[in-house]
């Protein structure tokens, strides 16, 4: 089954698996879905994932992390751009996720970044989501 929307899916998997205490969630894969993952794992929101090549679609596995007793690292995602309203900011518009806390996920013309890389870059692009 095709989405509309696979950003999105894959968020709200995340988001579902994580207030269920789940320790891995998969989905169908994409280049710009692994560019999110690699993101997420980079600002440290997530343990690792992993892209399982099969037929006919390769999955992403996300492996999620938690803190001492359960404690959610990732407190909420939010999706910013949507297929049917895009949200662009340029390089003086670029959100701060609470003040500067969280994070803001960029598509740039240099590629998938966060807000505070594509500051130091200069450049401005599509906000895909939020995350804190």
């Amino acid at each position: 089954m095709s989405t509309t929307d696979p950003i999105a899916d894959m968020l709200t998997r995340m988001r579902n698996a994580s207030s269920a205490g789940k320790q891995t969630v998969s989905m169908p894969s994409s280049k710009k879905l692994v560019e999110i993952a690699r993101i997420m794992q980079e600002e440290g929101y997530i343990q690792g994932f992993e892209v399982v090549a099969a037929q006919p679609v390769s999955t992403l596995e996300i492996t999620l992390k938690y803190g001492d007793k359960k404690a959610k690292t990732i407190r909420g995602i939010k999706r910013i751009s949507k297929p049917g309203l895009r949200i662009y900011a340029g390089k003086d518009e670029l959100p701060r996720v609470l003040g500067g806390l969280g994070t803001a996920i960029i598509s740039t013309s240099h590629g998938v970044m966060t807000d505070r890389d594509a500051r130091k870059l200069g450049v401005g692009g599509e906000v895909i989501a939020y995350i804190w």
